[in-house]
């Protein structure tokens, strides 16, 4: 059953609680980029997703490629919530012998669908997952969520061109558009100016959006499966560290945890 925008809300604050406790547990690991993505990780679960826990190889599936594994975290957080796997799984965040790695581990958890950690990679797996969809007639959608920084990367522009060619209408990426790489702030290192434009000069379906307002994002979403003949991308417009303020937009909680004190502080934030 699909959840309304009220009880995704809620789940998405729930998942960033559930990222905070994993980080100060692992004691490693990217923060912002989590924090950021859990509405579009809710709404993605909660409501959008033709998935099923309980056979997560299930044929008629879609397909969700986290091509900015980093960030992997939120959806551990929303897999667990959604019953893949038992919740008490997210205390094992980074441990040797964990099927929680620190980046996806297609090897420890096959529904994850493919392992990434390189960025920029995730784009030509999710091309790749499409282009074959459309081959064997099948009828899935192939969401891909990457972030901005990927957009330095040669390769995710050499994807883009590819799906376009194939019109690969059967494929929606979700673009993290946080602002924030790893080095400081993503118009500062390597600036990414009308990056909407640029996607419609490569003749994909663009929507822009609050990746922080749930309306915003299922609306996007419904209507991006609804247009055909080219594939399409939702520049979400995120707030990294989004719900802890003194996380929010600040490019230092790219990829550093929170000690146990910043830990309490958020949660208490969280959860008023």
């Amino acid at each position: 059953m699909k959840n309304n925008i009220k009880q995704l809300e809620k789940m998405a604050n729930t998942l960033r609680q559930d990222v905070i406790r994993m980080l100060v547990e692992a004691g490693s690991g990217h923060t912002a980029g989590p924090l950021g993505l859990a509405d579009i990780f809710a709404a993605l679960y909660f409501n959008v997703l033709k998935h099923n826990p309980k056979n997560p190889k299930w044929e008629q599936r879609d397909r969700l490629c986290l091509s900015c594994g980093h960030v992997v975290p939120i959806r551990y957080a929303a897999m667990a919530r959604a019953g893949y796997f038992p919740l008490s799984w997210l205390k094992t965040l980074r441990k040797l012998g964990s099927k929680l790695q620190g980046h996806p581990s297609y090897q420890d958890m096959p529904a994850l669908e493919h392992s990434s950690g390189p960025l920029g990679q995730g784009v030509s797996v999710a091309v790749g997952m499409a282009l074959a969809a459309k081959m064997k007639k099948q009828k899935h959608f192939v969401y891909c969520v990457t972030s901005d920084g990927e957009q330095d990367e040669g390769e995710t522009w050499e994807a883009i061109l590819c799906a376009a060619k194939y019109k690969l209408d059967n494929l929606i990426f979700i673009l993290d558009r946080n602002m924030i790489q790893i080095d400081g702030f993503t118009e500062k290192i390597m600036p990414l100016t009308h990056l909407h434009e640029k996607y419609q000069a490569f003749r994909w379906h663009v929507q822009k959006i609050d990746g922080n307002n749930m309306k915003q994002i299922l609306a996007a979403l419904n209507n991006a499966k609804r247009i055909k003949g080219k594939p399409k991308v939702i520049v979400a417009h995120t707030i990294p560290g989004k719900g802890v303020s003194f996380m929010e937009n600040k490019w230092e909680w790219h990829g550093k945890a929170p000690t146990v004190e910043e830990a309490n502080r958020a949660l208490i934030e969280l959860k008023n």
